[in-house]
């Protein structure tokens, strides 16, 4: 088996990853993007299922995605909801908690009041430009797929976010994709099996940008866990 020298390299890729809402235009190269999902689908799965399947977006294809979408936003057309429900349909504690923590940290970081409709829309768009990423990722699952895969598929996730930390790269995992799922089919060609899990951008953070200076808290272990027989 191999032995791992040091972990430190990986600690720091971990502990240093933020969800970054404003990149810089600096290209990313393919091969570069190639490498980080090569080493995410290390991830593991069950029976070796290797669940996800993914799209890698640059340039005018990552335009005409961004376009088709935001479109969509823009026409406030009804009943874009997602294949399957990433949140509860009622929030509860500590969870509610936690959810409105970071969305007034990030409206605070970047100026927007409470009660201001308009810039919170305008913010939720950005989403949908791939927070001025270059590279754009999205990510589906086939259907007839259980509750496992799904388990294992953030394992993936969580291996790109962390190889590209590794490589001086942010990310921004983003399950609000999903609920524009018909207007990304055609421009993907999205086979009729293929749920979106989500989307992701990847480039360089902008260090100037204020709301990539917010970091949210995390409760520690001894708050979530019993630990027993040590």
């Amino acid at each position: 088996m191999m032995e791992i020298s040091s972990s430190g390299a990986v600690d720091r890729a971990i502990a240093s990853r933020r969800s970054i809402r404003r990149f810089l235009p600096t290209p990313v190269p393919r091969e570069v993007v190639e490498t980080i999902l090569d080493l995410a689908a290390r991830a593991p799965s069950g029976t070796n299922m290797q669940p996800w399947r993914g799209y890698a977006l640059a340039g005018e294809e990552k335009d005409r995605l961004c376009a088709a979408v935001q479109a969509e936003f823009d026409a406030k057309t009804p009943g874009h909801t997602q294949e399957v429900r990433y949140y509860p349909e009622a929030f509860f504690e500590p969870y509610l908690s936690r959810r409105r923590t970071v969305g007034w940290g990030l409206y605070g970081k970047l100026g927007i009041a409470r009660g201001d409709e308009a810039k919170m829309r305008a913010q939720h768009r950005r989403n949908f430009q791939f927070f001025d990423a270059p590279v754009g990722l999205m990510f589906t699952i086939h259907r007839d797929l259980a509750t496992g895969s799904w388990l294992d598929y953030g394992m993936f996730l969580q291996n790109i976010m962390t190889a590209a930390r590794a490589r001086g790269l942010d990310t921004c995992a983003q399950a609000a994709w999903s609920h524009y799922h018909l207007a990304i089919r055609p421009v993907l060609g999205l086979a009729a099996e293929e749920v979106v899990v989500c989307g992701m951008a990847l480039g360089y953070a902008d260090p100037d940008a204020p709301e990539n200076g917010l970091e949210t808290e995390r409760v520690t272990a001894s708050a979530f866990t019993a630990f027993r027989g040590f």
